[in-house]
């Protein structure tokens, strides 16, 4: 980075702004309180069907035959479809943004395809003239089935003669595939730096242990919701809950092999994702139906089906092992990491295996990533997929590291953290990155050296996601009376109306309420990839910026028409066009908007392309202190007091930076404490309901304090995405408070009364 880019990041840090960094009401906010936004399931229309899907009640079996002829003979039943209803398609590699998969296994997960490889495995589906009778409908599908053993952990699917989900799947073996024998591994990947045997030589203590993690599931309220209208005219239209309208349309447009210009997708409100409402279940289905009764026809989930049926987290087994001088210097680090797919290959491994050493400076290093299938639902993208997993062991390992060296934990973080320059692992080289600024902040908070009280104990992590960039498209109108209508593709689940309208006003020197947001279907705007991966202030709001430069420099030629001089005469500042060599010639941003149809016409503004990849902006980086009381006589845990810090690059909306760093703060206290699939022997989970299924809520939780830390990336404003990071580091400085309070170390989430107990009687 040169002189003048460092200075700029340092500069943008600090700046104030009319606009950015302020806290205006979110645009959407008044339809949500009131009611009159509509989600996924609202959507309605003349002659509206209602679908059912029928599902296994087989973890793993053979599907030898389905009948669906007493089903369709139900009166009010119009449709019908299996598997064998779908066109074959060539098989390809996916890329559906925060989700990789196979064409092949997207349809096969939609509906069986001669296998039913989870316990709620969509097998068939009927249309009828409403719920109940669809209901019904789908309890007369008659379903032969050759139950086979289920496969339920990474550790059961790798072990030898393990039962086989895929007769076809091979090991991609550190790049060649083994075409010797069928395997449940799909892929084997390894990451080095220097030369780890070394690095373990040299080191004066060496810290080793094993970790496991189980299932658990994003929580969003909202169920997953979809309606099609297969068009007379060719044309299929649906209306969803996506975190990517171009996402859906695509995958649904694979699936039913059509071109993407004949599906055109609107995404409906959405409530809650947390990426798991990347991938599509419903669309494809709705779709089939439609065309097979040509009707419209709306499917939406159950609470038990969204647990059963759609895309949870990845359980997981870990082992660490961190080697370090008796100085500090950490000499060695290598991680083992087997993640469960769920059904079909695609685990978030290789995003774990990205985060799982990247706040650390190592010299040497190794990390070995599998991807292995079992019998559950296909993973999905959970908030920094896959790191969340990976910080639980590593962060635990760096913590024991500490007490070992009789160090501080936070000083043996800092002297071994990344910086500019400092390259990962995998590769990665950073540029400018926050994670020294939030360690440092983590130290100098009062929380850190404040007294704890008996069977009290307080532990430390911090935790880092790359965010994405990608393709972003915006589109800028400006009206008569000086607001803005402002057209975007990334459907907003955490303010990003807002805060993508605020960027925008802020290059035009208008105030937030004069910009009109909306988000719209995927023929009204240029391809936008999904809101994830903590790419949407950033690559959205980029393209806003852009568009409404393009805005800028137009309304600069009008008032140059209008003044008779030279547009490189004119400036915008403060939202006010003058000359600079006559002060006498200004007007408000307004003012020159009322006269735009006597000078020309419309003024349009337009930005599209990708805003980066992968590390975009350099990532971001979380931490936090957790205070906890363990009950020494059951085991309970409560967590009596939380501070997370983050770097936001610049905090664009702080209400709303500060929500995002909440939120996920509480997702993992509930992943730390609570939150598990409990499953069966025989592959069923046991507690699919919001009943049994324990999420946190505001009786389970402290106060959670916010640090922001503004450390600028690349962005025009330095924005860095904070949706994710905030969820890594939970999980493990739980852990750490829980040993600094008993001495135990778990190693294992959830970290229950039971599993506490537990470990205390084995320790003991």
């Amino acid at each position: 980075m040169t002189t003048t880019e460092y200075e700029r990041n340092l500069i943008l840090s600090s700046v104030d702004y009319n606009v950015v960094g302020t806290r205006p009401v979110r645009h959407d906010g008044a339809d949500k309180v009131t009611g009159r936004a509509l989600y996924g399931a609202d959507f309605d229309t003349a002659g509206l069907l209602h679908g059912k899907i029928l599902r296994s009640p087989h973890a793993h079996a053979n599907i030898k035959n389905i009948d669906t002829s007493k089903a369709e003979a139900l009166p009010g039943v119009l449709a019908a479809v299996t598997f064998d209803d779908f066109p074959q398609v060539k098989n390809a590699a996916l890329d559906l943004g925060e989700e990789v998969t196979t064409l092949h296994d997207l349809q096969a997960n939609i509906l069986a395809r001669h296998k039913a490889l989870y316990k709620g495995h969509a097998v068939a589906a009927v249309a009828a003239t409403n719920a109940h009778v669809a209901e019904e409908a789908v309890k007369l599908i008659e379903v032969e089935y050759e139950v086979l053993p289920p496969i339920m952990t990474a550790p059961q699917g790798m072990a030898e003669g393990a039962a086989i989900l895929h007769g076809s799947l091979r090991t991609d073996e550190l790049g060649e595939t083994i075409d010797d024998k069928p395997s449940n591994v799909a892929q084997h990947f390894q990451h080095v730096k220097g030369d780890i045997e070394k690095g373990f030589a040299d080191a004066d203590v060496i810290v080793e242990r094993e970790f496991d993690t189980v299932t658990v599931h994003q929580g969003y309220i909202e169920p997953h919701a979809a309606t099609a209208i297969w068009n007379t005219d060719g044309r299929l239209h649906v209306w969803c809950s996506t975190q990517g309208a171009f996402t859906a349309r695509d995958a649904t447009s694979e699936v039913l092999h059509l071109p993407v210009s004949q599906v055109r997708v609107t995404p409906m409100e959405i409530g809650g994702g947390f990426g798991g409402k990347i991938p599509v279940y419903l669309e494809p289905v709705a779709a089939m139906l439609s065309k097979k009764s040509g009707r419209a026809v709306k499917i939406v989930m159950s609470r038990a089906d969204v647990f059963e049926a759609s895309g949870p987290t990845c359980g997981s087994n870990m082992k660490i092992k961190i080697g370090a001088k008796n100085d500090g210097t950490i000499t060695a680090m290598q991680a083992y990491l087997a993640y469960e797919a769920g059904a079909f290959a695609g685990s978030p491994v290789g995003a774990g295996a990205m985060c799982v050493f990247a706040a650390y400076d190592v010299e040497n290093a190794v990390i070995d990533g599998y991807d292995v299938v079992v019998n559950k639902p296909k993973t999905a993208a959970y908030r920094a997929p896959g790191a969340p997993n990976a910080a639980f062991a590593a962060e635990q390992v760096v913590d024991e590291l500490a007490q070992q060296l009789g160090m501080d934990a936070i000083d043996l973080r800092l002297k071994n953290a990344a910086i500019e320059g400092t390259r990962r692992p995998d590769g990665m080289v950073f540029p400018r990155i926050g994670c020294v600024e939030v360690l440092e902040a983590m130290k100098n908070h009062p929380h850190y050296n404040a007294p704890l009280g008996e069977n009290q104990g307080r532990g430390v992590a911090i935790g880092y996601w790359f965010n994405i960039g990608f393709d972003s498209a915006v589109n800028i109108a400006v009206n008569a009376d000086g607001t803005i209508t402002l057209i975007e593709g990334s459907t907003d689940i955490g303010g990003s109306r807002a805060s993508i309208s605020m960027q925008a006003a802020e290059v035009l020197g208008i105030p937030a309420e004069s910009v009109r947001p909306s988000v719209v279907d995927t023929d009204s705007i240029g391809y936008t990839a999904v809101t994830g991966g903590s790419r949407t202030t950033y690559a959205t709001g980029w393209a806003a910026y852009e568009a409404a430069l393009d805005v800028k420099q137009k309304m600069i030629a009008r008032a140059a028409t209008i003044w008779d001089v030279d547009a490189d005469d004119i400036e915008l500042k403060d939202g006010v066009f003058q000359s600079s060599s006559d002060p006498e010639l200004n007007m408000s941003f307004a003012d020159l908007a009322g006269q735009l149809g006597s000078t020309g016409g419309p003024v349009v503004g337009a930005a599209s392309r990708a805003y980066g990849g992968m590390g975009a902006g350099g990532g971001s980086f979380a931490g936090n202190i957790v205070d906890v009381e363990v009950d020494p006589q059951t085991g309970k845990t409560d967590v009596t007091r939380f501070t997370v810090v983050q770097d936001a690059g610049k905090a664009i909306h702080p209400s709303y930076v500060e929500g995002q760093m909440q939120g996920g703060s509480v997702q993992g206290i509930g992943w730390a404490l609570n939150e598990e699939y409990y499953m069966t022997d025989d592959g069923a989970m046991a507690n699919s309901t919001l009943l049994d299924y324990r999420m946190p809520t505001s009786l389970d939780l402290p106060m959670i304090d916010t640090v922001i830390v503004e450390v600028a990336s690349d962005h025009p404003f330095g924005v860095r995405g904070v949706g994710e990071a905030n969820i890594v580091p939970p999980t493990p400085a739980i852990a750490n408070a829980i040993q600094n309070a008993t001495g135990i170390r778990m190693e294992r989430l959830p970290m229950s009364p039971v599993a506490i107990m537990e470990e205390s009687w084995k320790q003991s």
